[in-house]
């Protein structure tokens, strides 16, 4: 997660995150990323049950009725209290639609009396006023609503006419509940022309945050390499995001946009500040950049499926680590003689190709593994989503 805001917009310095010792249990959310203890951040895809039927749902979640081998309630709880007892900072529930699983708010509430700050990510056409006014009087701290564009390429992505607007009426809804929300948004070739109409919704809609998602080809969305972005693309879509994020902080709107799965784009950060004359700049999103370490699956997030399955993150669900069913996710997660969760942990002794001479390597991670199967057949293959130069990452 790299957050345009805190790195090109200068809204946090490294003396903030050092402040609370780095520690994830006392940093506040906005600053979780820069934690020295790397305690993960945990989804839980709660239920494979949803609404819509996205053509790029990482879970291929779809269909209303939630499996009978879900994790049931008090195995919900068990997990809960054994996350809590681990430290992890937050839980994520996700689904499929984690709204489709009628006991969500109780598990939620669960957890924040265990102590967790809980967040739901969610497709936004089942919130109702009902709904949120609930989820905040439990504590939910923060609501992510998924939109893929304005109304008709959004339509078209989750396969359902309405999507936009019942997904704008439920982040209105949390609005009017006083919850925290923001939008979740997959970029594209499909949607990459609505990002400036995202940050006219942002202001329009005076919604506080934005993640700007690079596809990810897994679940549903295997095979749709195609539809990933050029690198040339991907350099023009982070330049928008960059310049649409300065233009409302120059006008007083300190808006948090971020974006996920592609760690290149710290770099291109610190590499367009340096083309800009902006050393000092330059230096401070260096910093920050070491305290956040890349991509961090296996270590700075893990997930657990609706089954109990446990995976180095979201996307990797052909690399299951165990289920939380058969040991607690805190004893899969501490297991040092795993070998996947070593080698995810030690990046460096197994990434090939351009990786490996990478001035960049510590702050980036070798980028995103579940891009790098998916394209080369091959775990620790090159991602080819890397869209920067020789040039630019030559030591």
């Amino acid at each position: 997660m790299i957050s345009v805001s805190k790195l090109y917009c200068g809204t946090v310095e490294p003396a903030d995150a050092l402040r609370y010792g780095r520690r994830s249990r006392d940093l506040p959310g906005h600053l979780l990323q820069f934690s020295l203890d790397k305690k993960p951040v945990v989804v839980w895809n709660c239920t494979q049950a949803c609404n819509l039927e996205c053509i790029h749902c990482y879970a291929s979640a779809a269909g209303h009725g939630c499996d009978p081998n879900e994790l049931s309630f008090d195995e919900g709880c068990a997990l809960i209290n054994d996350l809590a007892t681990l430290g992890v900072p937050v839980l994520l529930f996700s689904g499929g639609e984690p709204l489709c699983r009628p006991d969500l708010a109780d598990l939620v509430e669960y957890a924040v009396a265990q102590g967790l700050r809980a967040v739901v990510s969610t497709n936004g056409t089942m919130v109702t006023d009902a709904v949120a006014a609930r989820l905040k009087t439990i504590g939910l701290a923060y609501v992510g609503i998924s939109l893929d564009g304005m109304r008709r390429t959004n339509d078209l992505f989750r396969g359902r006419e309405c999507a936009f607007d019942q997904a704008l009426e439920g982040l209105r809804a949390c609005r009017r509940a006083g919850l925290k929300v923001g939008l979740r948004y997959t970029m594209s070739r499909h949607n990459v022309q609505d990002l400036t109409d995202i940050f006219a919704l942002l202001e329009a809609e005076q919604i506080p945050r934005v993640c700007f998602y690079h596809l990810v080809p897994s679940g549903r969305a295997h095979g749709m390499e195609k539809a990933s972005l050029s690198h040339a693309q991907t350099r023009r879509a982070l330049d928008v995001i960059i310049d649409s994020t300065t233009a409302l902080h120059a006008r007083g709107l300190t808006k948090e946009v971020l974006t996920v799965d592609n760690h290149c784009d710290g770099p291109y950060i610190y590499l367009r500040l340096l083309n800009e004359g902006r050393a000092e700049d330059a230096a401070r999103v260096m910093t920050l950049l070491k305290m956040n370490g890349g991509n961090s699956s296996g270590l700075g997030i893990g997930c657990v499926s609706w089954d109990g399955a446990l995976y180095p993150d979201q996307f990797l669900r052909g690399y299951p680590l165990g289920n939380i069913r058969e040991k607690p996710f805190s004893v899969i997660w501490q297991d040092r003689n795993n070998k996947l969760l070593a080698a995810l942990r030690d990046k460096s002794a197994y990434v090939t190709g351009k990786c490996v001479n990478c001035r960049f390597l510590t702050v980036c991670g070798g980028n995103f593994r579940a891009r790098a199967v998916a394209a080369t057949g091959c775990f620790w293959g090159v991602d080819p989503g890397c869209y920067l130069s020789d040039q630019e990452i030559a030591l």
